[in-house]
């Protein structure tokens, strides 16, 4: 592999996880429209219809453990605030940190 070649930064959320435990207040429901969220699982919104269920912090669609191997229960249909979260951006970066997880640089 050249050392010019891209990092497939996607790559990285399947070892993560950090953005789906940081807080039970970012996982919630902004955008989607009245179709996207009557695909979602009733059992995985909370009580007050504005977001996904955590137990905790954490998304109760997550999967696996965080920081070593993680999936979204639901990823073809997960929130946008979840689209959104990008491999290295500020709110990746700011998960990490919460479990001790180093910034994802990008080359």
């Amino acid at each position: 592999m050249e050392e010019n070649s891209p990092v497939d930064l996607s790559s990285f959320c399947q070892s993560c996880g950090a953005c789906c435990g940081y807080s039970a207040n970012w996982p919630r429901f902004s955008i989607e429209s009245d179709e996207e969220l009557a695909a979602i699982p009733e059992a995985l919104v909370n009580d007050r219809q504005s977001g996904m269920r955590c137990e905790g912090d954490r998304c109760s669609a997550l999967q696996g453990d965080i920081g070593n191997a993680t999936a979204c229960g639901i990823y073809a249909m997960r929130p946008e605030v979840c689209r959104a979260c990008m491999p290295g951006d500020a709110e990746c970066a700011m998960a990490r940190r919460k479990f001790g997880l180093p910034a994802i640089e990008a080359s």
